[in-house]
This record gives C-alpha cells, structure tokens and sequence, in this order.
C-alpha cells in the first residue's frame, strides 16, 4: 500500500491507518530528515526479523537505531546524564543518530555488545507523529544503498515498485535523500564523532 502523507499537514486518518499496521506488527517504510527508512515497532519480534530478511543481515549481527518523539521519550529507553542532555536539546529534533547507554526495557535486537543503543529524533513531523500515536519508538535502518546513489532510494514511487511485495506501507512524504545521519557517541566522559552525515552537531 503506497500512501501519500504531506509533512507540512499529516492528515490523522492516514496517520491512523498507519499505526493500525505497526500495531499489527506491520512494516513500513517511511521519510526522515535524511534518507528514506524500513522500520516497524520495536515491540514486535516477528516484524523486527521480517527487516533483518529484507535488509539481508545475518541476525546475531543486527544492530538499529530506533526513533523516539521527544527527550523524555529517550529517557524511557537510555541512560541520559545532564550534559548528554543538553547535547541532544541543542541538537535534535535533527539528522543524528546518538549513541547511549541503554535500559533494560530496550528489546535484545538493538542492545550492542557494549549495553549501548542508538536513538533518533528526526526534524520529519510525519514519523515523529506517527511515533507519538503508536505510544512505542520505530525502529529506523536507512534504505540507502552505501555504494552509490541509486533513484529508487529517494523517489517513494521508485520505492513502492522496488518493495512493495516486502512490506505493509510506503509512505510518499515527498522525495528523500542520499546523506545519512551523522552519528554521535555519547557513552564515554566526552562524546566523539563516529560518522560525519548530514548534520553538523551543535557541541
């Protein structure tokens, strides 16, 4: 099901009809602030391992981020200190992807080896909304291909002909883009840069 969602003004009853797939353990792909992402509830096991099938991973492997709605909603998830805090206030919502020590509510699947999970608040008011009706964070790994920049990645017309026999929901929120999120590790005393993306984070 391709569905047209228009960020400056998400209608509620598309909204709706998308949260009823992920509470049904759907999965949808859907706009960022960055490039278009495959995700689902973070609750639901069977749809977690239907993306890791999709993307080709090998499950011991996987490793996602998953996007909350606000900073207390992160509060639920990770362990944020005053200074981490006031990293992510100046920064988000916004195209990073902070790394954080996480809580043992977090599912296995996003927990590193370190005790550690990533966590998004995108500047996209479709996902966020989205987020906040569901009551449960998204998980978020990018469609991008990391080789070159291929159209069906950042058309959602391109991507509902590419996928459209492997999840419930496209969502069109317009064209996406090519640049991934710049990655922050904020589980040491100072936070280091990992990835350089599209953001330029306010330090």
């Amino acid at each position: 099901m391709l569905i047209k969602i228009y960020p400056e003004n998400p209608n509620p009853r598309d909204l709706d009809q998308v949260v009823d797939v992920l509470q049904n353990g759907g999965v949808i792909i859907y706009p960022t602030d960055t490039v278009y992402g495959i995700g689902c509830d973070i609750s639901k096991p069977k749809a977690v391992e239907r993306i890791i099938k999709i993307k080709e991973m090998k499950p011991k492997e996987a490793r996602f981020s998953f996007i909350c709605s606000d900073l207390s909603h992160i509060a639920d998830y990770a362990r944020i200190d005053n200074s981490t805090f006031k990293l992510l206030k100046r920064n988000l919502p916004g195209p990073f992807t902070f790394i954080l020590p996480g809580l043992n509510r977090v599912p296995d699947y996003f927990i590193s080896k370190r005790k550690t999970v990533g966590i998004r608040i995108p500047d996209n008011s479709i996902i966020l909304e989205l987020v906040k009706l569901l009551g449960n964070p998204i998980l978020t790994t990018s469609l991008k291909d990391d080789d070159e920049v291929i159209e069906y990645t950042t058309d959602p017309e391109l991507i509902y002909e590419k996928y459209q026999d492997l999840v419930d929901v496209v969502i069109d929120g317009g064209y996406g883009g090519n640049i991934p999120s710049t990655i922050v590790d904020c589980t040491e005393a100072e936070p280091t840069l990992v990835r350089e993306g599209k953001g330029e984070v306010i330090w």
